[in-house]
């Protein structure tokens, strides 16, 4: 992901996003430089507008934050599902307990 971030400084910075200048910024933030990643994310980026990618990233965040609350909701109903499920056991073993005491003294 660092390297991610270091082609983004770059492209923030106005420099061209090379594996010179990526290497550059990945080594002043003190990571261990892996030469393949860089060479395959410079060539993954080669072409791409940066611009386009991110303002069209810019809108993904609306949805994604939509998501976590569809979870929530759905965890929240697993929830009462279960306490339904666990007061129905309870009622039955109260049942099988009254039964149980009136074959004792039937």
């Amino acid at each position: 992901m660092e390297y991610v971030y270091g082609a983004m400084l770059l492209h923030a910075a106005g420099k061209e996003i090379n594996e010179e200048n990526l290497k550059k910024v990945l080594e002043a933030a003190g990571i261990e430089v892996d030469e393949a990643k860089i060479k395959a994310l410079t060539a993954s980026l080669e072409g791409v507008n940066i611009e386009e990618v991110i303002s069209k990233a810019a809108t993904m965040p609306v949805a994604a934050a939509a998501a976590p609350a569809a979870a929530e909701e759905k965890a929240e109903e697993k929830k009462e599902e279960k306490k339904k499920e666990e007061e129905e056991k309870e009622e039955v073993s109260e049942e099988e307990v009254a039964a149980g005491l009136g074959a004792l003294f039937g």
